[in-house]
């Protein structure tokens, strides 16, 4: 198993940085045979915007720029990818935002075309989801913010590119609660990581092959 983490928070210091952490550790215990690399969006300066350059990638016109191709390659090395980040405005940063807009593209997580249907590329990946939220779980139910996420990111982003999302939590009440329940729950997540039967193509199997 190789889990690729990646982490969109500005400071090394903070609980989202130190989450992602628990997660690495809890798969190296749950198998030292495990790897994973964090990839720390905000510390390597990744670009988030989308250009005229990424728009060409979208139409097939051009190639994905460098820093993209480098960034999906990643992503196709490992079994599983795992996102850690606050929750802005009931929603992922800008910066991770950014990041799939421009790495998740036509061509390589899907192929679209207005002649063609619509095909699924990342049928093989496991997607695991882990934002930090501040407000409680009141408020999230009060006014359906975790369903209208899981709308936006684990159906609109992830399903729409054939990826299985595992596990998409909330971690509430993060800067008024003990953050140490938190992090048992990342480092429990990071133990189960490789007990998630892998994907073949479309069809899961617990026989396939892991890098």
């Amino acid at each position: 198993m190789h889990a690729l983490i990646v982490v969109a928070h500005p400071d090394p210091r903070s609980l989202t940085h130190s989450l992602a952490g628990q997660i690495a550790q809890g798969l190296c215990l749950a198998d030292p045979s495990n790897s994973f690399e964090i990839v720390d969006l905000s510390a390597q300066g990744f670009d988030p915007r989308f250009t005229t350059d990424d728009l060409a990638v979208h139409h097939r016109e051009a190639p994905a720029p460098a820093d993209v191709a480098a960034e999906q390659a990643r992503i196709d090395r490992a079994d599983t990818l795992v996102l850690v980040y606050p929750v802005y405005w009931w929603t992922m940063p800008a910066l991770l935002k950014g990041w799939i807009d421009r790495v998740f593209a036509n061509g390589w997580a899907f192929d679209f075309s207005l002649d063609a249907k619509l095909v699924k590329k990342l049928g093989h990946l496991q997607v695991h989801l882990v934002g930090v939220g501040g407000a409680d779980g009141k408020t999230y139910e009060r006014h359906r913010y975790a369903d209208a996420m899981k709308t936006q990111i684990d159906h609109g982003i992830f399903d729409y590119c054939g990826a299985h999302v595992v596990t998409s939590q909330l971690l509430l009440d993060s800067e008024t609660q003990d953050p140490s329940r938190h992090m048992d729950t990342a480092r429990a997540l990071g133990r189960d990581l490789s007990a998630v039967p892998q994907q073949c193509g479309n069809e899961e199997t617990d026989l396939c092959s892991i890098a």
